[in-house]
């Protein structure tokens, strides 16, 4: 059963991931960095991990501070795989 606010996706389900938008210089694009934390194989101490994501805002809504959830879509450009889902917090 889906809830209100959930989206079906028909091709299975999409990776998610939440993160901090870190620029938004280009029109309808953000550049998202989500941080993870990873133990370290050797030594076990838990270490941050940081990958940056170019991710597709269609109203141009986001502003660089702002944490959003990013989904998985099909290549919009050379770079860009991923589109914004909703803002969770709006920066200050």
């Amino acid at each position: 059963m889906v809830e209100a606010g959930q989206e079906i996706n028909k091709r299975g389900h999409a990776k998610s991931f939440n993160g901090v938008v870190v620029s938004d210089a280009m029109d309808k694009t953000v550049i998202v960095s989500i941080t993870r934390l990873a133990k370290h194989q050797q030594y076990g101490k838990f270490v941050k991990k940081t990958k940056r994501c170019v991710a597709h805002d269609e109203n141009n809504k986001c502003a660089v501070g702002d944490t959003v959830r990013i989904v998985e879509t099909r290549p919009l450009s050379k770079t860009k795989r991923w589109r914004v889902q909703e803002v969770l917090v709006k920066a200050v």
